[in-house]
């Protein structure tokens, strides 16, 4: 494996984690702190206020992924194409890739939209309608790209495992012996 490789890989694996971590702070964190708020427009400040902190660090781990996606599926395209097991889990990984890019858009998008309806909800009734849907929407978006990555993760420790040669400490004894091991 080159440096260059390694240096693919690990921004690969830490711009997953980034996505990941910081979709689940927002759920489990960033979204419930800011219930605190005196009234609507004051909870939908402090929410704002922490996702557009968070919002190009989550930008940018986002592309980063995508292009380092790239550059690993192009150093690895002869293992892809003649191995089925990791073909399958590549195509797996490219859609949950897809799936959980879609649903962090759609959590911007929707996320901002809730901003403006608290906002004039106050006044407008149809915006409070609007509002209350928004909100729903957003208890189960924001909980979805959290576990589109940690899917997007563990399809990495599998490929990673499919790279892996002699067995390993977490392998059962047996395999270790070699009159026990299986051929391939």
């Amino acid at each position: 494996m080159t440096a260059y490789s390694t240096i693919v890989r690990a921004t690969h694996l830490l711009t997953n984690a980034a996505w990941f971590g910081g979709s689940l702070a927002g759920a489990a964190a960033l979204n419930p702190a800011s219930r605190q708020g005196d009234d609507a427009r004051d909870r939908a400040e402090i929410a704002d206020e922490g996702w557009r902190r968070w919002g190009p660090v989550q930008g940018a781990s986002i592309g980063l992924h995508l292009l380092s996606g790239i550059a690993i599926l192009a150093d690895n395209r002869r293992r892809v194409v003649e191995h089925r097991p990791t073909a399958a889990a590549v195509i797996l990984k490219t859609a949950l890739t897809g799936a959980a890019v879609m649903v962090s858009a759609e959590a911007y998008r929707s996320g901002a939209e809730l901003g403006d309806a608290l906002e004039e909800a106050e006044t407008d009734p149809e915006a409070q309608r609007k509002a209350r849907t928004l909100t729903q929407r957003m208890s189960r978006l924001q909980w979805a790209t959290p576990a589109a990555t940690a899917g997007l993760l563990v399809l990495d420790a599998y490929l990673g495992e499919q790279q892996r040669g002699v067995a390993g400490l977490l392998d059962p004894p047996s395999r270790l012996l070699p009159w026990r091991r299986r051929r391939s």
